[in-house]
């Protein structure tokens, strides 16, 4: 945007949902999802959707207007509706547009909403009559496999570029398949606390490793799977926090950025910058320098993170993830892991949610869904996955929460989260509204809920259709 950063207004999420993330089994639409999802988080914030000025949502495999589809069941109140497809970095792209729109004062309520009903196995066009858009990012990384000293890879297109990446990693600093593992494990572990998660199964390291090989780097349980879900975030002005009463759960939107490749993606010879290690450091920078933090400072103060794990080797390796979000130094990812500095008990909790690879990628939702456990974390709701020690620093407003969302494309977000200064907990919220701590409870929505947030605008014929 080009608007002096001083003349941008802070911005805060207010409400979030989610749905549990489940096999891609066609037992939900995408519109009976994302009412789900937006439902509560319209319970969570205390308002109706007829406070909603805007709304972005984002899908990937689904028709034109399925954002109107699925919000024209809680009112038609003739706000502008915006569809969004940005590959996996979709959902977090809703939110960057829904938060510049209140952030540059054009709205004081905006909602982002994501969805995807997958079909099962791996990622596929659905455009056979045409080359697919990411087709040159697979030439590449394919290219590139003759420098590698694995020769070259098998398997299907995504699972293959980021291994490829991982491979780099490991021939460059000495890093080998058991750190995919351990990462794998981690994520499994923490998801067993997760009721929205896909998966609970809380694989070892044993298992990931004994589990079919995708490819000459991967294992199945280090590999995300496909997902249907939805997840919502709305996101308001400080003026309508505070004539909202919601100092009690509004957590700011400190810093956000959205970026694009480099022709490094092509010219660098690198399989990490195919798979956007350079988008990700460039756009971190961004964010830390938009937070008034000095270059490469500002990590210590972050607490917990969810980034975009689609696979094992994406979150150890020097491309879109610990040293690119300048969480270590460039050659330290898997001793970061080796020093359980990703877990709880170490310097961050990274992916208390589960991660892609556990939770599940519904590939409209997931960045969403990163934001939702974000928020959770830093209003202290997380339950058992809450990172400990994110409020016993000097500072009241407590540590920073971090979240990366990467699609192959490509487009990253990243963005910067915090208790503002006046976040006061107590008193009705919305787990008052809900009637259960939604941060760690999941729970289906009822006709009553839906009343209690729908437009006055709304329409019985449309309604009538709808699925709770």
């Amino acid at each position: 945007m080009n608007m002096a950063h001083s003349k941008l207004r802070r911005t805060f999420i207010i409400g979030c949902g989610c749905t549990a993330f489940i096999k891609p089994r066609g037992l939900r639409t995408t519109e009976d999802m994302g009412l789900e999802a937006a439902t509560k988080a319209l319970l969570d914030a205390g308002i109706t959707y007829d406070e909603v000025e805007t709304a972005f949502v984002g899908f990937c495999y689904g028709d034109s207007t399925s954002g109107q589809r699925a919000l024209y069941n809680l009112g038609m109140t003739g706000i502008p509706i915006t569809n969004v497809n940005n590959n996996c970095s979709t959902g977090s792209t809703a939110l960057f547009n829904a938060n510049n729109l209140v952030k540059s004062s054009l709205v004081e309520c905006a909602l982002a909403l994501g969805f995807e009903r997958m079909a099962p196995g791996s990622l596929g066009t659905k455009f056979p009559d045409r080359v697919s858009p990411t087709i040159l990012f697979g030439a590449k990384s394919h290219e590139l496999e003759s420098n590698l000293k694995t020769g070259k890879n098998s398997g299907p297109a995504a699972p293959r570029m980021f291994a490829n990446a991982g491979q780099e990693y490991c021939e460059k600093y000495g890093a080998d398949i058991t750190h995919f593992a351990k990462i794998a494990a981690k994520n499994h572990k923490h998801s067993v606390n997760n009721p929205y998660s896909q998966f609970r199964n809380g694989w070892t390291e044993e298992q990931v490793l004994s589990s079919p090989k995708i490819n000459n780097q991967l294992t199945k349980f280090m590999c995300s799977p496909t997902s249907d879900g939805a997840a919502c975030c709305i996101i308001a002005s400080e003026d309508f926090v505070h004539a909202h009463k919601l100092e009690n759960q509004a957590i700011e939107i400190v810093a956000q950025a959205l970026e694009t490749d480099h022709p490094a993606a092509f010219e660098s010879g690198s399989a990490m910058e195919v798979v956007g290690y350079g988008m990700t450091k460039r756009c971190t920078d961004k964010v830390f320098a938009q937070a008034g933090f000095a270059p490469g400072q500002g990590r210590d103060e972050v607490g917990v993170v969810e980034l975009h794990d689609c696979f094992a080797a994406n979150e150890a390796c020097r491309l879109i993830t610990y040293p690119a979000l300048g969480l270590c130094a460039p050659d330290a990812a898997h001793k970061l892991v080796e020093a359980n500095d990703n877990t709880y008990g170490g310097k961050y909790v990274v992916n208390p949610s589960g991660g892609l690879e556990a939770k599940g990628h519904p590939l409209g939702a997931t960045g969403l869904g990163m934001h939702f456990y974000i928020t959770m974390q830093l209003r202290d709701w997380a339950g058992p996955m809450q990172a400990p020690g994110l409020f016993t620093t000097s500072d009241k407003r407590g540590k920073y929460g971090l979240i990366h969302n990467i699609g192959i494309g490509g487009a990253v977000v990243v963005s910067l989260l915090r208790r503002p200064e006046f976040f006061n907990p107590g008193g009705v919220d919305g787990r008052t509204r809900l009637g259960y701590n939604h941060a760690c409870e999941c729970k289906p929505v009822m006709l009553a809920d839906l009343d209690k947030v729908k437009s006055k605008n709304s329409s019985q014929y449309v309604l009538q259709a709808a699925r709770l």
